[in-house]
């Protein structure tokens, strides 16, 4: 992570805005490169940085699993997995 550029990473300091921001405009998506694709092959979770932050954060493991299986089926929009993780991140900074 590079301090000189403030949107290499969640910050602690981030307000909601920036939080969502950054992870709709930023984070790697595993996601494919079309809707047909992705719907059929399903998304690459080992790349998938949303995912990655979601297993840390995440606290419901019964959710999380259920993204495991709906995202990497295909069942389950990059988008829908990026908005999980946006409550998630703005709570737990909310609260920090």
């Amino acid at each position: 992570m590079s301090s000189s550029d403030a949107n290499s990473g969640i910050l602690l300091t981030d307000s909601a805005a920036d939080i969502k921001k950054k992870i709709n405009k930023y984070a790697f998506s595993g996601g494919q490169a079309t809707l047909e694709l992705h719907k059929e092959l399903g998304a690459d979770l080992d790349v998938d940085v949303p995912f990655q932050y979601l297993q840390f954060f995440l606290e419901d493991d019964e959710q999380l699993e259920d993204i495991r299986k709906k995202y990497g089926s295909g069942e389950m929009m990059t988008g829908e997995v990026k908005q999980v993780l946006i409550g998630v991140l703005q709570k737990f900074i909310a609260e920090f």
